[in-house]
């Protein structure tokens, strides 16, 4: 470790937290501009001090430099001598009063730089502002232009002024410890839920001597969390196992994990996925995600297929920099991709968090300017990989200290974060070990924090329309308005079930499709003001088999009319893919309208609207042999005619396999 020097480079020059040898021969004489004091009985402590220092009596050195304090307090030399020893200790608060006292005993002279410069930097380190600011101002007076990190200083100076301000504008309330069962060890941290909050996955070390494992906390009926148990013996080995995230179906764990047999790196990412209530071992996400430096603190997307994490790879823009990868259709992760900027600064950008809505990223970092240390920041993405200006998350979730990973809920509603307990060093002394307890915490999430877009889900099962048995399946979401598609889950092989989450403000299709049965298809429309809140929604899936049909619940037409309306592509072009997936398939695309208006009209309008459904797949390369059209008026209702939401639902195109 760097030893600091105090009262310049001829001063007294004192040893390092750790490495207190030679202490006795750093001692040296005060400079020529400074008198030494003519008091006999202040030179007597003084050099009686000198002598302690020798000898390696420190604490003894320090008792005499507190009577020299007190029996001549206007000697503000002596003060910022028994700083310099009380720095060296590990005393940090002590240091810090000795050095203000001292310093405002003293004439602000170029002599005095290192120290305004110290005393700045150890009131920063206890969330002190003002004192810190105070010193990098009047360093800013005497420093000579070859003062040593002087252009640090200056961001100093920007961060105690942005804190200051913060502090008067707050933002929420402080988060709260999370209560028990939880916080049970020494260390827990890396806090993330699945999309419905019924399980935590969060890091753990019981006891200081502790590996890392990973620990699942699954919600009570009451909302509660339960207790924490480790979460599989697939995962959690003799190795550390850390910084985990978990998909929104709860179904795909990506971990770091650090020194493994043939691991690329000394800490390379992981990948597990559920099946039923069993995980798969763990495998390395290989060359294009991990490199041979460290590869940590994953996030991943709702639908698990895309990865964010921190890496020290070379070619990046900091010490840390976030990368991003996907998971491709051939089922390997495209090569990981540096976020640039402005994400990504300088400094260190680490630990990110893609809320559930993919739409917002939140990280730490300490490239930008902020309360001290690492930060909280937010960014909205734009565009297919472009990011915004971040912005910092502000008091109190930012403080003077180092700030952890943050999660937040899908729904925006609740916050999650790891902090450490506060310091207790002992008046007057100094503490060997700085290993501090971290908690869970947890936090109501204020306007100005929330994610860019609310999210909720839809979760159910997958069955076999006519065995009634659990089916997998592959189920996608796609936005009506862009035909992208932003969710791609598959359903568990042994329970059928699956979660999907979905943005407020957009208008989705979602498809289930198995091998050998028919594409079902849903919708789901949040473009208004329709009631946002989760949803259960078990899916059977008809065969693939003559006389079977299925509603397509996604083709759009106006009132009367029958051209298609554009978010009717989306549809569309899954039915397309259908057909070329089974092409001895022959289908009758069959319309039905609500019993309001003249029958002969009905009739006319479902089969105008049954044929551009003909039309769109022949123009797109459907062999018009394998089509028919028919229009069915207002027969074979689904529902009774009484309501404009039983009409609506009357109102439709089927599929049926000939």
């Amino acid at each position: 470790m760097r030893c600091i020097s105090v009262l310049g480079a001829v001063r007294l020059g004192m040893m390092c937290l750790l490495g207190l040898a030679s202490a006795e021969s750093a001692w040296a004489q005060l400079p020529p501009k400074v008198q030494m004091p003519t008091n006999t009985k202040a030179r007597s402590l003084l050099e009686k001090a000198q002598q302690q220092t020798k000898e390696r009596d420190f604490i003894k050195a320090v008792e005499t430099l507190n009577q020299l304090n007190q029996k001549f307090p206007s000697f503000g030399e002596a003060f910022l001598l028994k700083g310099s020893l009380l720095k060296a200790m590990g005393d940090n608060r002590g240091a810090l009063a000795a050095y203000r006292d001292g310093l405002s005993k003293v004439a602000p002279e170029p002599v005095h730089a290192s120290e305004y410069q110290l005393l700045g930097d150890l009131a920063l380190s206890y969330g002190d502002y003002q004192t810190a600011l105070d010193a990098y101002r009047q360093l800013m007076k005497v420093a000579p232009k070859t003062q040593k990190n002087l252009a640090k200083s200056q961001r100093q100076l920007l961060t105690c002024e942005f804190a200051l301000d913060a502090m008067k504008h707050p933002v929420g309330e402080a988060p709260l410890p999370l209560p028990a069962p939880l916080n049970s060890f020494k260390f827990q941290y890396f806090p993330a839920l699945t999309a419905d909050n019924r399980f935590l996955l969060f890091t753990g070390r019981p006891a200081a001597s502790s590996g890392e494992d990973l620990y699942i906390s699954r919600q009570n009926k009451d909302g509660s969390m339960g207790e924490p148990v480790p979460i599989s013996p697939a995962i959690n080995s003799s190795y550390n196992e850390g910084a985990g995230s978990i998909s929104g179906d709860g179904k795909t764990l990506v971990f770091a994990s650090c020194d493994r047999p043939k691991a690329i790196g000394n800490c390379d990412l992981y990948i597990s996925r559920r099946t039923g209530n069993n995980w798969s071992p763990p495998i390395n996400l290989g060359l294009n995600v991990n490199s041979t430096e460290w590869d940590s603190q994953p996030s991943l997307s709702a639908d698990g297929r895309t990865l964010y994490f921190t890496s020290t790879r070379r070619g990046g823009q900091g010490q840390e920099d976030i990368y991003v990868t996907t998971l491709q259709p051939d089922g390997n992760w495209s090569p990981a991709q540096n976020v640039g900027t402005p994400v990504n600064t300088a400094g260190k950008d680490m630990a990110p968090f893609i809320h559930a809505s993919g739409t917002t990223l939140y990280y730490v970092t300490d490239g930008l300017v902020g309360m001290g240390g690492l930060d909280v920041f937010r960014c909205e993405k734009q565009g297919a990989s472009n990011w915004s200006e971040p912005r910092n998350l502000g008091y109190p979730l930012n403080t003077f200290e180092n700030e952890a990973s943050l999660f937040i809920t899908s729904d925006n509603q609740k916050g999650f974060c790891s902090r450490s307990r506060a310091s207790e060093e002992p008046p007057g002394g100094y503490r060997l070990s700085r290993e501090r307890p971290v908690e869970l915490f947890g936090f109501a999430v204020p306007p100005a924090v929330k994610a860019r877009e609310t999210s909720t889900y839809t979760q159910g099962r997958v069955f076999d329309a006519n065995t009634k048995k659990p089916l997998k399946a592959e189920v996608k979401l796609y936005d009506l308005d862009t035909d992208v598609l932003t969710q791609f889950v598959t359903s568990d092989p042994e329970y059928g079930d699956y979660t999907v989450v979905l943005n407020e403000g957009h208008h989705y299709a979602m498809y289930a499709a198995a091998d050998k049965y028919l594409l079902k298809s849903l919708s789901f429309d949040y473009s208004s003001q329709h009631p946002f809140s989760p949803t259960a929604l078990d899916i059977y899936l008809e065969p693939v088999r003559a006389g079977r049909s299925v509603v397509l619940n996604n083709l759009f037409f106006d009132t009367n009319k029958y051209d298609l309306k554009p978010q009717s592509r989306t549809e569309l072009n899954r039915l397309i893919e259908f057909l070329r997936q089974y092409r001895d398939v022959q289908i009758e695309v069959s319309g039905y309208t609500d019993n309001v208006g003249a029958p002969e009209s009905n009739i006319q309008l479902s089969q105008r609207r049954a044929q551009a459904v003909v039309e769109y797949l022949s123009d797109h390369g459907i062999s018009t042999t394998r089509l028919r059209s028919k229009g069915y008026g207002a027969g074979h209702p689904l529902a009774a005619n009484d309501t404009e939401g039983h009409r609506q639902l009357n109102r439709r195109i089927e599929l049926h396999i000939l």
